[in-house]
């Protein structure tokens, strides 16, 4: 069974090695390499100030424990670091969708509707030239109408056919990747 002490404790009390490992939870071996670090002392052969010794090792756990501002910034950094990479994987399946044709870039879109736009203009802009031989032909303001209703329908029929067509938009993105390839910085990491 074990010793009690009857006595109480003070800054005066000693206690064996054995003694002191158990009461900070460490092993004699640990409680010799933090006397010869300069950590314990001894006030003679196996006698270690109880008081003393305890509060030295909790200044010596403190120590080494990271300050409150290093343990923010290193959260902080492993956050931002996250968010980057997070972003970084965003931006890559993007890019991955657009090459695919699964997506299409805003300025890519306004591009294709740019050329339809102008394709529509072309059109009713040659109108007046394809008919104005025949209309000054006609006699009746019912033939001139007809007349241009079935200009108008060609210019329909024919807008009608204007299609998406993927390889131009291919196209458009390798050579958008190109100046791009030669402006950005190469990636780190």
């Amino acid at each position: 069974m074990a010793e009690q002490r009857k006595e109480k404790i003070t800054d005066q009390t000693t206690v064996t090695i054995a003694e002191l490992a158990v009461i900070l939870g460490l092993t004699s071996r640990r409680i010799r390499q933090l006397a010869e670090e300069g950590v314990l002392h001894t006030v003679a052969k196996n006698a270690y100030p109880l008081a003393e010794s305890v509060q030295a090792y909790l200044r010596f756990l403190s120590a080494r424990m990271p300050e409150d501002d290093e343990v923010k910034y290193e959260k902080a950094k492993r956050a931002a670091e996250l968010q980057f990479r997070a972003g970084r994987a965003k931006k890559m399946k993007l890019e991955v969708q657009e090459l695919e044709g699964k997506m299409h870039r805003s300025e890519d879109v306004k591009a294709m509707t740019d050329d339809l736009i102008y394709a529509v203009r072309s059109a009713l802009n040659a109108m007046p030239g394809r008919l104005a031989v025949d209309v000054a032909a006609l006699t009746t303001p019912a033939e001139t109408s007809d007349r241009i209703r079935r200009e108008v329908h060609l210019v329909m029929q024919e807008l009608a056919g204007y299609e998406y067509d993927p390889e131009k938009y291919a196209e458009r993105v390798r050579q958008r990747q190109d100046w791009e390839g030669s402006a950005d910085p190469p990636d780190d990491e």
